[in-house]
Order: C-alpha cells, then sequence, then structure tokens
C-alpha cells in the first residue's frame, strides 16, 4: 500500500489542467464494443480504473493501439465471448464497478453479458436493478449465480424495443439501456433517464456512430435501433470532479490557481455552489481563475436559515464533490448543512477531520452539520487512510492545509480517480512525497 507525506499550509500558484472525466471514460470505453470498426478515443485519463478496463477490453479480445498521450484506438472485430465465463474474467470484472457497462453492448451485439458483483467504492448500496430490469424490459433473460454472486443476461436474436420507467435516474443503468437499445428492434424509450454531460457524451458519440437517439440533454430518450454500428473519433470531457477539487484546494489552502479548458458549459451548478461557500473564482475564457482567500464567508438562504448543501442527480449538484464541499466547510466564515441524499456511507470520513481539529457535527449516516473555522484555527496534521476516492482527495486537501505533516496511506484509493496527483502537485509548489 502506497503512502502520501505532505506538509501543509503552503500556500500554491500556477496553472493546471484538468484530466479527461473518469466517469465518461467507464462509459465510452464499453461503447467501443459495440462495433467491429476502429473507435479512436482521447483524452482519456491514466488512472486505476479506467486502466482496469482498458486491460479488461484487451482481455476481452480487443485490438489496441496507443497513439500518444490519453489517446487509443479500439478495434471489438475479434471478441472472446468465451471469457467472460472464466475464474479470470470473474476476478477481474469483479475489481471494477465500471466494469458493469460491458453488458449492455455485450449483450446487444453477442446475445450474451455476464458480470461478477461488480467493486468500486464501500459507499452504501449501489443497487444493479436498473440496469438489469432494463435489459428484461428489452427482452433478455436474466440469470443470477447467487454463490458467486455472478450476474448474466441473455437472448436470442435482437432485443425489442420498449418503453421503460427507469425507477431512479441511474447514470451507468441508462448507460447500460442505452447500449443495450441502439441495437435493438424497433423503439426504445427511456423516461427518468439520467442525463449528466457524459451520458450525454455518450449519445453523441453514438450517434456519430450511425445510433438514432433522441432527447439527449433530457430525461426522455427515444431510440431508434439500427442494424449496425461503425466507428468513430471521441473526445472526453475534462473531469468536472477533479475541477471541483482543484477550485476546493485552491480555497483551503489560500492558493491563487488558474484551472484551464474546464468546459464551463458543462459545469451546471458547481461554480454556483462553491460561491455559495464565498469562494470567489471568475470565468477566464474556458479557465476558472481562482484568487487568494484570506478567507470565505457562508452565504445564507434568503429567510437568514443555514446553508444547507444537498446532491441530487443531473442538473442538481453530483454527489462526487459533497466530501470536497465538507472539507472546505472547516474553513469557511459560518454554518454549513451536508446532505448526502444518496449513498449511506459518503460521510464516515469526517472523524479523520475531526481529528484534525474540524469542529463537525454528523447527524446520521447521510448529514453533517459543519462550523467554520474561518481559519482562526489551523487543523492540525495526522496519520490517517483513505476509505474512497472521494474522501481520499478531500483529506488530502485537508492534509495541504493543515500544519505539520501529514500521512495518508491506501493511497491507491485517490489513484483511482486522479492523475499524478502528486506530480501535479508538485508543479504547484506543494511539498508531497509518495512513499
Amino acid at each position: 500500500m502506497g503512502t502520501f507525506k505532505i506538509e501543509g499550509g503552503i500556500r500554491l500558484k500556477g496553472d493546471v489542467t484538468p484530466q479527461g472525466a473518469k466517469n465518461e471514460a467507464l462509459q465510452i470505453l464499453c461503447a467501443v464494443l459495440l462495433t467491429p470498426e476502429k473507435v479512436t478515443i482521447s483524452n482519456i485519463p491514466d488512472i486505476i480504473d479506467v486502466n482496469k478496463l482498458i486491460t479488461l477490453l484487451g482481455n476481452l479480445g480487443v485490438k489496441l493501439q496507443k497513439n500518444g498521450p490519453g489517446s487509443i484506438t479500439f478495434q471489438a472485430d475479434e471478441v472472446n465471448v468465451a471469457y467472460l465465463e472464466t475464474e479470470a474474467f470473474k476476478k477481474e470484472g469483479g475489481s471494477l464497478r465500471g466494469s458493469i457497462m460491458i453488458v449492455g453492448p455485450l449483450l446487444t451485439r453477442f446475445g450474451k453479458g455476464y458480470i461478477p458483483k461488480p467493486g468500486g467504492d464501500k459507499i452504501g448500496r449501489r443497487r444493479l436493478d436498473t440496469h438489469f430490469e432494463g435489459f428484461i424490459n428489452l427482452g433478455a433473460k436474466f440469470r443470477y449465480e447467487r454463490e458467486d454472486h455472478f450476474y448474466g443476461v441473455e437472448n436470442e436474436g435482437r432485443l425489442k424495443g420498449a418503453y421503460m420507467l427507469l425507477d431512479e435516474a441511474s447514470v451507468t443503468g441508462t448507460a447500460n439501456i442505452v447500449m443495450a437499445a441502439v441495437l435493438a428492434e424497433g423503439i426504445t424509450t427511456i423516461y427518468n433517464a439520467a442525463c449528466e454531460p457524459y451520458l450525454q457524451q455518450l449519445c453523441k458519440m453514438l450517434n456519430s456512430m450511425g445510433a438514432n437517439i433522441k432527447g439527449v440533454g433530457s430525461n426522455m430518450l427515444i431510440i431508434e435501433g439500427v442494424e449496425s454500428l461503425g466507428g468513430c473519433d471521441h473526445r472526453i470531457l475534462p473531469d468536472m470532479i477533479e475541477i471541483g477539487s482543484w477550485i476546493g484546494l485552491a480555497a483551503m489552502t489560500r492558493s491563487e490557481i488558474t484551472i484551464k479548458n474546464v468546459s464551463w458549459d458543462n459545469l451546471g451548478v458547481i461554480p454556483s455552489v462553491f460561491r455559495k461557500l464565498g469562494i470567489t473564482l471568475e470565468r477566464r475564457g474556458d479557465d476558472i481563475y481562482i484568487p487568494t482567500h484570506e478567507g470565505y464567508e457562508v452565504k445564507t438562504d434568503i429567510d437568514g436559515s443555514i446553508l444547507t448543501i444537498a446532491d441530487a442527480p443531473w442538473p442538481g449538484f453530483t454527489p462526487d464533490l459533497l466530501s470536497i464541499i465538507l472539507v472546505v466547510a472547516t474553513q469557511a466564515n459560518g454554518d454549513v448543512l451536508i446532505h448526502q441524499k444518496m449513498f449511506e456511507s459518503r460521510l464516515f470520513f469526517v472523524d479523520k477531520l475531526i481529528d484534525m481539529g474540524a469542529k463537525i457535527m454528523l447527524c446520521d449516516p447521510h448529514r453533517a452539520v459543519v462550523m467554520g473555522h474561518n481559519f482562526k484555527s489551523e487543523l492540525k496534521a495526522t496519520v490517517m487512510s483513505s476509505p474512497d476516492i472521494r474522501a481520499g482527495i478531500s483529506l488530502l486537501i485537508a492534509a495541504l492545509s493543515a500544519k505539520g505533516t501529514s500521512t495518508i496511506q491506501n493511497i491507491e484509493q485517490i489513484d483511482r480517480g486522479y492523475e499524478r496527483i502528486d506530480e501535479r502537485l508538485r508543479a504547484l509548489g506543494a511539498n508531497i512525497v509518495r512513499v
């Protein structure tokens, strides 16, 4: 297990360019299975979770040609579907939650798709019902081997288009069903579909390959199935979660940072939520400029009540940034109620922040009240372990702002979602060492 040693209290300065979006990459990479033709994807982030999926695709028989940093050409013209029933696949597929999204493409193109119970962050229950109910609606037969936690769907011939109202606006569930429906016979209507920018990117990519998807960006997608799809070139958006992480880091460490090429139009409410915490950020072209903050004052609701920041499906505030908002609030001037609605274990890292001197009251698994120090009391360095990707980066931000030298263990969790984070922080002036 790797470790970061971080000397806190150093103000950073400079420019940083966000990596390609992890959550888009996991969808887009699975979509290469839909065609035997070449698909070239650029701006692929070099992170553990994405690299695991690329390796999995290679083991399935997908040909990979690296074109340069972040660019790979994929060709799925000789897919080995038999690999899905091997012990090696069960072990490999179970280590990555994003692997669930290979099922839709494999089912619609080859008539079968299997996956072991997928891994990922331990942030509470993450049900798969939406995925498989969608496949069943399209005519597939569901199979579950309880002892092995092995899921499967099978179908003879083409899937059949259908109307479905999803029980939750699951991003990965919507993506999986969309990929299955593009080659189905007839028309599929998906209501209560997720509409995140990364899901929109998937739909735009599929349309460029010859799919017929209407309603992109809304919560109702209408898909007219086609016989086959062709190749395409696709560029992944910058990662909005990493962009939010850099905003929070700049404020907490009182640093002057410019985040380059952020795709402002795809950030939704993220800038306005940070502004509610009193953080100044300026739009300069397609960049975000964050000046040095000597303090930031929380805005109350219009009736003077405590500010509440909660997650919600897009276009609401993404749950992946609530951990960052929570840690940034520890040095705000004012109080904030953080309400994590979607996952019941995502706030369970606050004990580590409390050990560092933060004033946080955990009300229940979903809610925490943060009473900001307004920089009158610095966080204290400590030894801690990263429980998941987003908590890990939040603890890293806390350590960079703290007094003294902190140690963060289990940093593989951070590496799953953040590309060369230590190198990029050192380029801004941080004192961080990977041990």
